[in-house]
């Protein structure tokens, strides 16, 4: 498999555990792939040393760049890599998602992964503007890293938007669904599909006396059980791994993702017309952190980033 075969890796200066080495590591190890371990790195104090000469700013910056060389080696050295090509790329830069989007878009890279922070007091995840950023403007897949581990015969999920007749919604979740065939073959998972689809509108069912919301409800469901069930057989899915239930899609896919222990969830990310299911600010940004597992974020075929 081609697909992940470059990965960039970005690292975390706050933190000595980096999850997104060590899980770029354990991708690479299944796609024969090479990492290059990406660095932003920026001193505010820098801006305050203009009474210096160009000449001792720069030996200044540098300085601090060998140091966080010399660091960033150092994490490499500890993570167990044998076999795995690792390159080092350091860049002074105060806005680390626009380097990391630069350097996707003019080297290539296949798929970017990078770690989250875990709020020790919260239990939760904290998303910072550069996850954001990368989430809404990075033109390859995403890797968000948690702290749930990829078992082998583990539980893939894969949100889908299923029911619409949306050309380009189909389109995204026939990609969707089939880069989870593609990593389940390599992390040895089982692939689900979910599907959530909303309840009866109150309004409606207050002012329409004779509007029979059972009925409504029923139909709703099996109209969407049907769509998933052709959708599912279309790429040889069993019907016992598909997911269908009512209610808002950050609900659905978080419960499911429970239900199943999944160590991967896959969804759609923004695209050129704005997929309402799939929008980040909609779906994917208020499902996102409530997950406990990685989440792997995939833009529509044709996606071209603002920054490119």
């Amino acid at each position: 498999m081609e697909k992940y075969k470059k990965i960039l890796t970005v690292i975390d200066p706050a933190t000595d555990d980096q999850k997104a080495l060590k899980r770029s590591i354990e991708l690479a190890r299944h796609t024969h792939g090479e990492i290059t371990a990406f660095l932003t790195i920026y001193d505010f104090s820098y801006e305050m040393t203009t009474m210096l000469s160009g000449e001792e700013r720069e030996a200044m910056r540098q300085s601090m760049i060998n140091d966080r060389m010399q660091w960033l080696e150092e994490k490499i050295a500890e993570v167990d890599h044998e076999n795995i090509t690792v390159n080092t790329s350091i860049i002074w830069h105060n806005r680390p998602f626009e380097k990391i989007i630069h350097k996707v878009i003019t080297e290539d890279f296949d798929i970017v992964i990078k770690g989250t922070h875990q709020h020790d007091k919260f239990k939760s995840v904290i998303f910072t503007p550069t996850d954001w950023h990368i989430l809404r403007k990075c033109p390859c897949p995403v890797l968000l890293v948690k702290e749930h581990n990829w078992p082998v015969n583990g539980n893939l999920l894969t949100a889908l938007n299923i029911g619409s007749d949306d050309d380009e919604h189909k389109a995204l979740n026939d990609k969707l669904t089939q880069e989870a065939i593609r990593l389940s073959s390599l992390i040895k998972a089982n692939i689900h599909l979910v599907n959530s689809y909303p309840g009866t509108p109150v309004n409606i069912a207050i002012e329409i006396p004779e509007f029979n919301a059972c009925e409504y409800n029923d139909t709703m469901l099996k109209h969407h059980q049907t769509a998933m069930h052709t959708h599912a057989n279309t790429f040889k899915i069993p019907l016992d791994n598909t997911h269908v239930k009512e209610g808002l899609p950050e609900d659905v896919i978080e419960s499911v993702s429970n239900e199943i222990d999944a160590e991967l969830v896959i969804l759609g990310t923004i695209g050129r017309t704005g997929i309402s299911a799939a929008l980040i600010g909609n779906t994917a940004e208020h499902v996102i952190d409530r997950l406990n597992c990685d989440v792997l974020a995939i833009k529509p075929e044709g996606y071209i980033s603002p920054l490119a």
